[in-house]
This record gives C-alpha cells, structure tokens and sequence, in this order.
C-alpha cells in the first residue's frame, strides 16, 4: 500500500521541520497538540503544510488583508510547485512535501483564492457563499491532509473537506466578536436581517444580543452537521492517523458547545475550553463511534466539489482502514498533550504580563 511506503520516505529536511513545528507551536496551538497524536511518518509533512498555510493567512491579514500580499504569497506557491521554493525553512519544507505527496497545486491555489476573499472584505449572504468561502480556506487543508494519508477516494475526501469546513465555521462563530472590531462579518447575512439585525448597524456598534445568539446558534448547528459527515469518513482512515485526527476533530467541535454553555455570546468575551474539559475529550477520542454503513458515501457539497475533482482517486480498496496497524495508549498520552496545551497557555500569560503591547495570533484550522 502507498501508506507503508510513506511511513518510511525522508519527506522534509529536519531543521526546516524543526523550524515549522515552532512556528505551529505559537500559532497553531490546536494543531500542534494535536499532532503529537500523529505518527511521525505524517506529523512531519503535515507541519510544513500546516506551516506554509500559517504563514499565508498572516500574510493577508496583516492591517485588515492586504490584496497586495496574494500575488506574492502565489509567486512563492509557484517557485514550491516548480522545485525551486524561497530560500526560507517553511517554504523549503512545503516545496518537498507537495512533491513527496504529490498534493495538487490546484489545493493551495483554491486556499489563496480564499485569503484574497478575506483580504477583499467580502461578504456572505447565505450559508452556500459561506461554505464556498470555509472550502477554500479550510475545506483545502483537510483534503491536504487527506493526500498526506494517501486517502484519494472521493467519498473520503468530500468527508476531510467537511471536517474542514465544520471547524472553520465554528472559528466564526466563536470569533464574531473579534472580528467585528476589525471591521469584518462573517456571518450569513440573510440570517442576520432574519433575526432583525441590521448588518452595518450593528458592526457600527458590536454588542451582544439574544438575536445575535440565535444566528450563531444557527451556525454551530451548521458546523455540527458537517462534524457528524466528518466522523464516517475519521472512522475509515488509517488506523495511525485516526487518533490524532479525531483529537483535532474533538477539540474544535468542543469549542462550540462551550459557547452553547456560554449562552452563544463570542462578544463580549473569547471562548475558552478548560484544561480539564480537553483533557477528558482526548482520552475519549479513541472511542468515537465508527461509521455507519454507506455514510461515507453522503455526496460532497456542491461548493467543495471542486475540491474532490482535482484529486485522482486511488485505486480501488486501497485507501481503507488498515486495521493491522497498531497505535499506542491514547489516554496516555493525552495526559501528556494537556500538559503541552498547559504550558504553551502558561507561556503565552507569562509573555503577556511582560509586554505592554502583545499581538494576538489568530489560529489556522
């Protein structure tokens, strides 16, 4: 199978990974732990790429977006696919692992196209404008993620674009609040005006209402259903790469029902998950229920077809559950990954208290 073949392929100079990794550790926290629950054949070649998209949206979203930093971020994308990348660590690792992977550059190009609506200012009327945009900037990275695994069906990459865009659709939802202080709307806008809201009204004047919790509350019911897809396609991956995927799956999904127990409000404050409450949801996430018969096979969303088409499918059967392959105690190392989150957290209030003007990183999904 392709899959044993890259458990042992040199992917990625170390020191360019090394490079990545610390990078995904302060701006990726979510990503980072849960990498750990990776094998190494994967998190290696997941960090470059998970890196390099890091990097891309910060780019753009320096000073509200900048249109201009597109072109360059897809010049970079170009020298990567021709073999001569930028002379930097994250660019060198990316370029290595899209060859290794052989990841369709239409992939990363549909994710730019996504930073250049976000550097645009563009809006949303419905959820199909939102969900075209969340397939772009983050259903990409889960069919990525699914080339990296040598997963190539259709049914099983429409469930990684879905995994994607249920976690970025619960980012907006928890950041309403942080992203009407820079100007910016996410949320459908149909769905604002149905719950009588006035769109530019109320980014004139952000405040927390219970109609505002209704429109979220909608969404959160949105991403779950695209979570609830995602977990037929979790259970038929590689047995290695599950628990590390399942471990994201559950820690992004947890951040929405926080903000149901917050009263839906991601206003007036920035919702936070316990460490004792991840803690607990990693030691489960080895037991999530398996896929049902023929869920996996639900149609992919028209705005992440796209998406699927450009991947060639594998051959038949191979991209199954390898049930012989063994993976290690996952409560276990959960305790060891709270303990990451823990101190990274530590870290980061330590940094705070010391600076008198810290930046605020947003997460990549």
């Amino acid at each position: 199978m392709q899959l044993h073949l890259l458990e042992t392929a040199p992917v990625v100079d170390r020191s360019d990974i090394a490079h990545c990794r610390a990078l995904l550790r302060h701006g990726s926290k979510t990503f980072y732990a849960a990498s750990f629950l990776l094998p190494r054949w994967l998190r290696e070649p997941a960090s470059a790429l998970y890196a390099f998209c890091r990097q891309a949206d910060d780019c753009v979203d320096v000073d509200g977006g900048r249109l201009q930093a597109i072109g360059e971020l897809r010049r970079r994308l170009d020298r990567a696919y021709h073999g001569r990348p930028a002379t930097n660590a994250v660019d060198r690792a990316f370029a290595a692992t899209v060859r290794s992977f052989a990841v369709p550059r239409d992939l990363p190009e549909a994710l730019l196209a996504g930073l250049e609506w976000d550097a645009a200012g563009r809006r949303y009327e419905d959820l199909a404008e939102l969900n075209a945009y969340a397939a772009r900037v983050a259903g990409t990275v889960g069919a990525m993620m699914a080339v990296l695994m040598g997963v190539r069906s259709p049914q099983l990459v429409a469930r990684a674009c879905d995994l994607g865009i249920a976690m970025q659709l619960t980012n907006i939802a928890r950041d309403v609040g942080e992203d009407a202080r820079l100007g910016r709307i996410y949320l459908p806008l149909t769905w604002m005006r149905d719950a009588g809201i006035d769109p530019d009204a109320w980014l004139a004047n952000p405040a927390f209402t219970p109609a505002l919790g209704s429109v979220i509350a909608r969404l959160l019911d949105a991403a779950d259903d695209y979570y609830a897809r995602a977990d037929a396609g979790i259970a038929r991956l590689p047995a290695s790469c599950r628990p590390g995927i399942r471990a994201a799956r559950t820690l992004y999904a947890e951040i929405g029902h926080q903000l149901r127990r917050d009263n839906y409000d991601s206003v007036t404050s920035r919702t936070v998950v316990s460490m004792q409450r991840k803690l607990q949801l990693l030691a489960r996430a080895a037991g999530l229920p398996g896929a049902k018969r023929g869920e996996h096979d639900a149609p992919c969303i028209a705005q992440a077809q796209f998406l699927v088409d450009s991947i060639e499918p594998s051959p038949a059967n191979q991209d199954s559950a390898d049930a012989t392959l063994r993976w290690w105690d996952l409560p276990g190392h959960a305790v060891w990954v709270i303990d990451l989150f823990e101190r990274l957290e530590q870290r980061d209030r330590g940094a705070y208290e010391t600076n008198s003007s810290p930046g605020a990183t947003a997460q990549l999904t």
